[in-house]
């Protein structure tokens, strides 16, 4: 029952910060927060390595350095740092490049899309849907944390976490 619960926690969270990202361009910090404490919980449960926990820690620690500068550049959301971070805790070393990538690539066609969307005006009875309005805004912000959770959802996978829990 734990292995199949612990097998959805981070899908779960990634939907719901993606979700949570596109109608109201927040991520509540108690998704990173969750998202911190179980990987420790499923560490523990796992008997992961001290040595290989320690990675996973410096991993989520350097990325929140980097999101941290991305985010006092004005670059990304502080939702989309704290989320970036949480979710390299999880992914690792061996999973950053590609995590990475894969966001940038998912984030690019996300903003192209949006500035699309920008570029016509909507109709009225559309643009009476909150989030939508939100999202056509001239100089609105991009929900970046919909390419980051989609990111991780394509990821998670092939790392050592979901591969200790598929084999339980």
């Amino acid at each position: 029952m734990f292995d199949s619960l612990a097998l959805l926690v981070f899908p779960l969270l990634m939907i719901f910060a993606a979700l949570a990202d596109l109608f109201t361009m927040t991520i509540p910090n108690r998704v990173s927060l969750v998202l911190i404490a179980a990987y420790f919980i499923l560490a523990l449960y796992l008997r992961v390595p001290l040595a290989t926990v320690g990675l996973h820690v410096s991993c989520g620690l350097a990325m929140l350095a980097l999101t941290f500068m991305m985010f006092q550049m004005g670059w990304i959301g502080g939702g989309d740092a704290k989320l970036a971070a949480a979710t390299a805790l999880w992914l690792g070393w061996p999973s950053l490049f590609e995590y990475g990538l894969v966001a940038s690539l998912i984030g690019g066609a996300l903003t192209v899309a949006i500035l699309a969307l920008r570029h016509y005006d909507l109709p009225e009875k559309l643009l009476s849907v909150g989030f939508v309005a939100k999202l056509a805004e001239k100089n609105g912000g991009v929900p970046y944390g919909i390419a980051l959770a989609l990111a991780g959802l394509m990821i998670y996978p092939h790392t050592g976490v979901w591969t200790g829990l598929a084999h339980l």
